[in-house]
């Protein structure tokens, strides 16, 4: 099966296509699919489903992971500024 592809002219605020491919980069992702999976995932309903997936861990679990978080951080909240570590 073959896809055809349209090119689509949009006109963004200045900052937005450079943060835009930054996000692309950390993804390692071409500018191009970045923005293509932003739209399929956005009107999919992709997107909703994970973050109703995320809000769901949180609420069933947000008080463990907090708890987590504290433990984690405790030893480095210990440390003195300009201790040596």
């Amino acid at each position: 099966m073959t896809f055809t592809k349209k090119q689509t002219q949009v006109r963004l605020e200045e900052d937005v296509p450079e943060a835009g491919k930054a996000a692309a980069r950390a993804r390692r992702l071409d500018f191009n699919r970045y923005v293509e999976r932003l739209i399929i995932e956005d009107t999919t309903g992709t997107r909703a489903a994970g973050m109703a997936a995320a809000q769901r861990l949180i609420d069933e679990h947000g008080e463990f992971l907090d708890d987590l978080e504290q433990q984690l951080d405790a030893p480095f909240e210990q440390r003195q500024p300009g201790a040596a570590a």
